[in-house]
């Protein structure tokens, strides 16, 4: 089953300082944080804050190719967690035609965001990342977690939604 998701905001890992994208699913408060590179993070906060640039940046390319050939984005799914790494799909339109591209989810995410795609996430991936191994000692994951489930809309700064 999947369960229908938003863009809460970014955050950074107090830890490892790698960039967190946070996701909330849409009818309740339960949050999926998914760590991503810092270029990946960049393209989604550009579009959170409406950031124009004077070059088109990767995404925004895409978007402007998918848009010229009308192909539409039905939808994003985060589908699969598998060693700490998430995995998505990108749910493609075309005429009649319907296609899935693998991706990495902040690659899906910063693509759904700029096309208003939806984002969905398996309830299975939401189970696993629940019991995921962080590299840290337990002391520090156990942190971690606390961390995540005390954030409050301030504590995105600029960049929620």
């Amino acid at each position: 089953m999947e369960i229908e998701m938003k863009v809460k905001g970014l955050v950074v890992d107090p830890i490892s300082k790698m960039p967190i994208v946070v996701l909330q699913d849409l009818n309740s408060e339960k949050m999926l944080p998914i760590w991503i590179g810092v270029f990946e993070a960049n393209a989604i906060a550009l579009k959170i804050e409406n950031i124009a640039t004077p070059r088109p940046m990767t995404h925004d390319l895409l978007k402007t190719f998918f848009d010229k050939l009308n192909l539409s984005i039905e939808k994003i799914v985060v589908n699969d967690v598998k060693n700490n790494t998430f995995y998505a799909v990108i749910y493609f339109r075309h005429q009649e035609k319907k296609i899935e591209i693998d991706s990495r989810p902040s690659d899906a995410i910063a693509l759904a965001l700029r096309m208003d795609a939806p984002i969905f996430v398996e309830d299975e991936v939401v189970k696993k990342a629940h019991s995921l191994k962080f590299d840290e000692n337990l002391e520090s994951s156990e942190r971690l977690k606390k961390w995540l489930e005390s954030l409050s809309p301030e504590d995105f700064g600029k960049y929620k939604m």
